[in-house]
């Protein structure tokens, strides 16, 4: 039996005045860990937005568990949990004075909340900074905070925007970890919502990427670094020019590098191609390879691929899309 999402968005697009933030976007987000990726600009906190009931789309359904949001609101409280970029905290306010006060806005009790705030703290590694006030916090322990804060209810579903933003390598290497544990409890879904692409390679197994507004990849991380076409770092002796005007004539993408004492390119190859046929062609052209080493491929290099491009990949999620219709004018 299929999973059912726990967000379902279909044709979303959404403007600010003339300019378009999101288009014509359908997904389907099933329980699990998800990364959503992007540049600045390219939709991302515009979506959490939309999500968290914070903004009416232009266009476009938006379904929570099922149920089409406005009517949704409800549920957004008792099943998300929030961690926002902003610093979004009460500076007067101690660290348990904080997230008990979330735990209360969230719809719990204020025994409950003061119960369970104790216990978060303690989770995420506050438990001796309990009783300092907020405005004392270092920005790697307000980030563990405002993860407290998003816990505290014990929600189904975790939004977390840019968690590791800003931090030090120790601070972002140790909420790295918090969430690596969380995540391996696997009780809760989490939707990261980053420019960070390691901190997605690292603890997501689905991603989302988004371009100016739309979506270039939905679906699982592994095939997405394996698609691409196989890269090669390539070094000759010879005369590789007329060789590489044969490559590019035969669909092979050719980067030439910047050192030329020593003639080198990075090479794309098409689908069907194999290693043998770079050999045998270098040896019609009277060329002769001297390194020919893979390429591993990452999420950041594939992003950059895909959003160059600017063109979806083939994504095992996707579904077909039509153009939306432009943004009307104000």
């Amino acid at each position: 039996m299929a999973e059912q999402p726990f967000v379902q968005l279909q044709h979303l697009t959404h403007c600010y005045g003339p300019t378009v933030a999101l288009q014509d976007v359908s997904l389907r987000l099933c329980p699990g860990t998800i990364g959503l990726v992007g540049n600045n600009g390219a939709g991302k906190s515009t979506l959490l937005k939309i999500l968290l009931g914070m903004l009416r789309p232009t266009r476009g359904r938006v379904e929570v568990f099922g149920v089409p949001l406005p009517q949704a609101r409800g549920q957004l409280r008792r099943r998300f949990g929030y961690l926002a970029e902003a610093t979004a905290v009460l500076p007067l306010l101690r660290g348990v004075e904080y997230v008990a006060l979330s735990g209360q806005l969230y719809g719990m009790s204020r025994r409950q909340s003061f119960r369970r705030a104790h216990e978060v703290l303690g989770y995420v590694g506050l438990g001796e900074l309990r009783y300092r006030r907020v405005d004392e916090y270092s920005r790697g322990n307000l980030q563990r905070l405002k993860l407290a804060a998003a816990l505290v209810h014990d929600p189904e579903v975790l939004l977390l925007d840019e968690p590791t933003n800003g931090l030090d390598p120790p601070g972002r290497e140790a909420m790295l970890a918090l969430l690596q544990d969380l995540i391996a409890q696997g009780r809760k879904s989490v939707l990261l919502c980053t420019h960070l692409l390691g901190d997605v390679q690292r603890l997501c197994r689905h991603v989302v990427m988004l371009a100016r507004g739309r979506v270039v990849y939905d679906g699982p991380l592994a095939p997405l670094l394996q698609q691409q076409g196989a890269q090669w770092h390539l070094r000759w002796r010879g005369p590789g020019e007329p060789w590489l005007a044969w490559l590019r004539r035969q669909g092979v993408q050719v980067e030439p590098s910047q050192n030329n004492s020593h003639p080198g390119a990075l090479l794309t190859l098409p689908a069907g191609w194999d290693t043998r046929r770079l050999f045998q062609s270098a040896v019609e052209h009277q060329v002769v390879i001297q390194t020919l080493a893979p390429v591993e491929r990452d999420l950041e290099s594939v992003f950059l691929h895909l959003a160059r491009n600017d063109s979806p990949a083939p994504s095992p999620a996707a579904e077909s899309r039509d153009e939306a219709p432009p943004c009307p004018s104000t």
